[in-house]
């Protein structure tokens, strides 16, 4: 499987969440997207996000200041949306 990286850091918020969902949807079920940012609202706002669309959080990790999600796409609702 592939894995996709996304540097956002220096965005602030809802940029990081859209961008993140954009990628997502660029990616098949099984590829990894690494996403770093430093707004504070993505601890709450990317999580969020993958509990709706239907993709797993496999890592969040906070270090000076920079928050990295590693993230494996679903087979997600935007998926399952497509092929009804």
């Amino acid at each position: 499987m592939r894995h996709h990286d996304l540097d956002l850091r220096g965005l602030k918020c809802p940029l990081p969440v859209l961008r993140t969902r954009k990628a997502l949807r660029g990616l098949a079920p099984g590829e990894g997207l690494s996403v770093r940012c430093t707004d504070p609202m993505a601890a709450i706002d990317i999580p969020n996000l993958l509990r709706e669309s239907g993709d797993h959080l496999d890592r969040m990790l906070r270090d000076d200041g920079v928050l990295t999600f590693e993230i494996r796409r679903g087979a997600g609702r935007d998926d399952q949306e497509s092929a009804a």
